[in-house]
């Protein structure tokens, strides 16, 4: 077992830490969270080895959404409303 780092949930949960069974081949871990009955999987960026990287993946995310947020407000700002007849 190898202590991983969620960011798949950054927006919802949080980034969090786990102990995962990590399958360094194919980029993928899977873990059972406290509590629950079922496994969790985590693909590719979604989960990283080191405290720095996670908390990197989570800021580039942030500012991912805030530039697509961004690009929405413009284009919702820019809309003009006509009846047609």
């Amino acid at each position: 077992m190898t202590r991983i780092y969620v960011t798949k949930y950054a927006f919802t949960s949080g980034v969090f830490s786990v102990e995962a069974k990590v399958d360094e081949e194919r980029k993928m871990a899977s873990y059972k969270a406290p509590g629950d009955y079922f496994t969790a999987y985590v693909h590719g960026n979604e989960f990283h080895l080191t405290r720095d990287d996670a908390l990197s993946r989570a800021e580039e995310m942030r500012i991912k959404k805030l530039q697509s947020l961004d690009k929405q407000i413009k284009k919702i700002s820019a809309m003009k409303f006509e009846i047609k007849e």
